[in-house]
């Protein structure tokens, strides 16, 4: 069965429960190897279809650790793999998906397929970015996700909320140093060599865009767990400046020398110089040293 075979249907649940069926049909069924998956978890071995996998997690609904890495493992490909598996994922969830949609459109006086697509949003979110497979039950996290977005809708059905006219709010309006918006920081601590420039963009994306770490990893060549720790020195390195005031306030020129001369130090030891960075360093002085840390 091809795409151009399927009569799609109006429902966005029905569509993606369609394509996961041309996904995973004769002769060519999508399948995931349950030999690489941690064998203490008690899932069956060899290769199974993903709906034969599928109808063994329900009919194992305490195979919670069976459960988490199953699920880490579609949300991994689903992230790293093509849309075929974020497809494959939202199939082997319909399930749940369904029933949330149901449960909530009962008594909607909209149309139930606009709560649908939001599950289905929510749910799709939380696939691409939200979900953190370090932590425990990352199917419950996707459920949550998707259930909150369907509530949401619901809950907006009919309601609004008053805004009072910005021209009568009483009290100050001028902004604050660094005018709240955490982008200016991070760009502050860039220029200070708090944060190295090439870290940048892989902090906005997952500490600020609570982007998924995984394609984040995949794009600069390393581990995840090594971006996990990078980002972990990056935040202890923000918090003492800004417990110093050093994001928020007027910088000495010597505080400054000193965090490039920080900034210069990492570089070395990042690219396998450590040995070498301290002569390299000594050698030329601190205006200098800013100089290559930017």
């Amino acid at each position: 069965m091809t795409a151009s075979d399927i009569d799609w249907p109006d429902s966005p649940l029905d569509a993606a429960d369609a394509a996961f069926a041309a996904l995973t049909c004769d002769p060519a069924p999508m399948t995931l190897d349950l030999d690489t998956v941690d064998p203490g978890t008690g899932l069956p071995g060899d290769v199974m279809t993903l709906p034969a996998l599928r109808d063994w997690l329900l009919a194992h609904p305490r195979a919670y650790t069976a459960r988490d890495e199953v699920w880490r493992e579609l949300i991994r490909r689903a992230r790293l793999d093509g849309p075929a598996w974020v497809v494959a994922a939202v199939g082997m969830a319909m399930p749940a998906l369904r029933r949330y949609a149901s449960h909530l459109s009962a008594g909607y006086g909209g149309d139930p397929d606009d709560i649908g697509a939001e599950v289905l949003t929510g749910f799709l979110a939380a696939l691409r970015d939200r979900v953190d497979l370090a932590r425990d039950a990352p199917y419950a996290a996707l459920c949550r996700a998707a259930f909150r977005a369907g509530y949401a809708l619901r809950q907006q059905a009919g309601e609004y909320t008053s805004v009072d006219n910005v021209d009568h709010v009483t009290g100050p309006r001028t902004p604050t140093v660094p005018y709240g918006h955490p982008d200016l920081l991070v760009q502050r601590a860039v220029g200070l060599g708090i944060l190295d420039r090439e870290d940048e963009q892989p902090y906005i994306d997952i500490r600020l865009g609570r982007r998924a770490i995984e394609p984040v990893a995949a794009r600069l060549g390393i581990t995840v767990d090594a971006l996990r720790m990078r980002l972990g020195r990056i935040d202890t390195r923000l918090a003492d400046a800004l417990a110093k005031g050093l994001l928020t306030g007027v910088t000495s020129q010597q505080t400054a020398d000193e965090l490039a001369y920080q900034a210069v130090h990492r570089l070395a030891t990042r690219t396998g110089l450590a040995a070498v960075s301290r002569r390299i360093v000594d050698q030329v002085p601190l205006s200098a040293a800013a100089g290559l840390a930017a």
